[in-house]
């Protein structure tokens, strides 16, 4: 929005000093003035990227909706509660509105970052295809025979010059004798999101008494007993049943 940083520069401005050696006056209701247009702009911003009127605002908040006008006109300023209630109705932070960016700015650089990841994503499963084709000796033609995916298409995808497909996937996984998971992201903040989604989707669908017994925080030692148990060699574990048997008898 170009208004909005015309107007951000013009509330810089006015809160400039000049030179040292000749101080100026702050201009207090040009100030006032501008911050008053600055919430305005952003209070219309994030009405109209969630399609509310400002009757809709002006019901919410019990205002005659010529006041919910005067104040993305920036003629009148609502109050921090008012400005709270209508965050959480406009579906942004409360920060919003004193803010220096719109709705529309923050959702174009997150666009701009969601592009790059895709892209990215896309090497890196290409990356991962190659690897596992090359672990078993296989070559872009014979994956093709076995997939019927033509040998061209899994060059491009291996290079990442183009998206892969979920069902195409799932079949090359299938030939190259992986599961679908070895190609899921973990590094990232959205890769660790994903995964600890998984993590509890396996969590929720242990029997009721295990998963009782999991988040009991005083049974945290006899699940670190558990790992321990788990990672230990199996003549070694066998050793530890043993001793365990011969306490018992």
């Amino acid at each position: 929005m170009s208004d909005f940083k015309d107007i951000s520069s013009r509330l810089k401005g006015a809160n400039k000093s000049s030179e040292p050696a000749q101080p100026k006056p702050m201009d207090f209701a040009e100030s006032y003035r501008i911050r008053a247009k600055m919430v305005g702009v952003l209070l219309r911003d994030a009405r109209l990227k969630t399609a509310r009127t400002i009757e809709d605002c002006a019901r919410l908040l019990r205002v005659a909706p010529e006041e919910a006008e005067a104040w993305e006109l920036g003629d009148a300023v609502p109050s921090l509660p008012q400005l709270e209630i209508l965050a959480y109705y406009l579906d942004v932070p409360v920060s919003h509105f004193w803010g220096a960016s719109t709705v529309g700015e923050r959702e174009a650089g997150r666009r701009d970052a969601q592009t790059e990841y895709m892209a990215l994503r896309d090497r890196m499963i290409g990356a991962l295809l190659r690897q596992a084709r090359e672990e078993i000796n296989m070559s872009a033609e014979e994956l093709s025979q076995a997939t019927a995916i033509p040998a061209e298409h899994i060059n491009q995808y291996e290079l990442g010059e183009l998206s892969l497909p979920m069902h195409e996937l799932s079949v090359l996984a299938s030939s190259l004798k992986k599961n679908v998971s070895y190609f899921l992201e973990s590094s990232s903040h959205i890769g660790q999101l994903l995964m600890i989604k998984e993590e509890w989707k396996h969590f929720t669908d242990l029997p009721e008494e295990v998963r009782k017994f999991a988040a009991n925080p005083l049974n945290i030692g006899f699940i670190h007993i558990a790992i321990t148990l788990s990672q230990m060699p199996t003549d070694t574990l066998r050793q530890v049943g043993t001793s365990m048997l011969d306490i018992t008898m």
